[in-house]
């Protein structure tokens, strides 16, 4: 039973390569100020990362989405986090103690989260400057920080 455990661990933190799919349009408010609308956002690369503030992993993961944010900004990537949270205070709780300079969107009725099928969290989706979805990556695990890198270096220089 502990090898189907550990197996199944390690299927949900596999990426995923998708042949280019158009991403889906919304617009959800931003803890920045005002309503963020990915469409708009063509000609950059996007990481959305779905996360809620109960989730042991999407805490470990943020200070690292931070550093990619920063060092990846300059070149036309941006992070976005999107939180799944029911009551935005829960989500300021943990950005209070967290701090992070890309924007949180507020998803609180789980539209957002349901239109691109999440299931777990984190989910991460990466999409190209065209606006397709090209990876989805499920969960997180020390490490996986590498394939982000890699994911947003290809998509980069797309």
């Amino acid at each position: 039973m502990k090898y189907l455990a550990a197996f199944l661990t390690l299927l949900l933190s596999i990426s995923q390569a998708y042949a280019a799919e158009p991403s889906k349009d919304f617009t959800l408010s931003s803890n920045q100020g005002g309503n963020l609308r990915l469409a708009e956002q063509r000609g950059d690369v996007i990481m959305l990362n779905f996360w809620a503030s109960w989730c042991g992993p999407c805490r470990q993961e943020m200070p690292l989405l931070d550093q990619l944010h920063a060092r990846y900004e300059a070149a036309g990537f941006q992070v976005w986090g999107v939180n799944v949270d029911a009551q935005r205070k829960d989500a300021d709780s943990l950005l209070a103690k967290i701090p992070v300079d890309f924007p949180i969107l507020f998803d609180s009725k789980g539209e957002v989260s349901k239109m691109y099928g999440v299931a777990a969290m984190p989910s991460t989706v990466f999409i190209d400057r065209d606006g397709n979805v090209r990876y989805i990556h499920k969960g997180y695990r020390d490490g996986d920080e590498a394939a982000y890198k890699k994911m947003i270096k290809e998509l980069i220089r797309e």
